[in-house]
């Protein structure tokens, strides 16, 4: 979790021209940004990866005619010996990395599922000389690290387009006003405003058209609006003795 939380701030900052790393998230909050990966398509893929190993067990209770759970076993079988054609597949896959995107963690699935398909008992032939602990440990590591590479590509790729959609939306996120005591050397697109309020007051700089991305040990991170990933700063403003800093609601959409 902390690892898949980790890869997708780094994405999602990035994208803002930060450093997850310097913000200072700590490792449950990384953790608990995995959850964000946790989407209705994955949960449905890992509830059929359970069922499906044991589904000529669950059809005899479903009261399915033994025939046909004889050509699901028989089905399964073939599946499972078949276990070099999805490894081939995988790494075929990767020989065109980039013809295959946004969809290139498939590579490495195909590979993973292979390596596993090839350890179960339906992928062993009839008769097979006994398997030593490392014939079984090195395709297992294996497919662990290829799953692992799966969840970095889909951290990332997820990172990337909440920060994209996040951007689209910019105007909904909360907004900030910064008040000072002294002029602040920002400039932005046209949706960052900086109005001179007088010299009777003391906080005589007030910056608006701002919204939030984050706030970490009052140091605020902010974007204009009208923020473009090519061209604009993100600012970083510490709130000290010279700095008022007013949340308020951002742009809600029409319902």
């Amino acid at each position: 979790m902390f690892f898949a939380g980790f890869l997708h701030s780094s994405v999602y900052y990035g994208y803002f021209h930060l450093e997850s790393s310097a913000i200072g998230f700590d490792t449950v909050e990384l953790a608990l940004r995995s959850v964000r990966l946790v989407t209705f398509p994955v949960l449905i893929t890992l509830a059929v990866a359970v069922v499906l190993p044991r589904l000529h067990e669950l059809l005899p209770l479903l009261r399915v005619p033994a025939h046909l759970t004889r050509r699901v076993r028989r089905a399964g079988r073939a599946v499972a010996r078949a276990y070099l054609a999805f490894v081939a597949a995988g790494i075929g896959l990767m020989l065109v990395w980039r013809t295959i995107q946004p969809f290139a963690w498939a590579a490495p699935l195909l590979v993973a599922c292979g390596l596993i398909l090839g350890q179960t008992s339906a992928a062993a032939p009839a008769v097979a000389r006994p398997r030593r602990m490392w014939d079984r440990a090195l395709p297992v590591a294996g497919a662990a690290l290829f799953l692992m590479w799966v969840v970095a590509l889909s951290a990332g790729q997820l990172g990337r387009q909440d920060a994209e959609r996040d951007a689209e939306r910019l105007v909904e996120r909360v907004a900030v006003l910064v008040h000072s005591t002294k002029p602040l050397s920002i400039t932005g697109p046209s949706g960052l405003v900086i109005e001179d309020l007088g010299e009777g007051l003391h906080y005589r700089y007030r910056y608006s058209g701002l919204r939030l991305l984050v706030e970490r040990d009052h140091r605020y991170y902010l974007l204009p609006l009208g923020w473009n990933h090519d061209t604009d700063p993100t600012y970083v403003i510490d709130d000290d003795e010279t700095i008022r800093i007013e949340l308020r609601p951002g742009t809600q959409p029409r319902r």
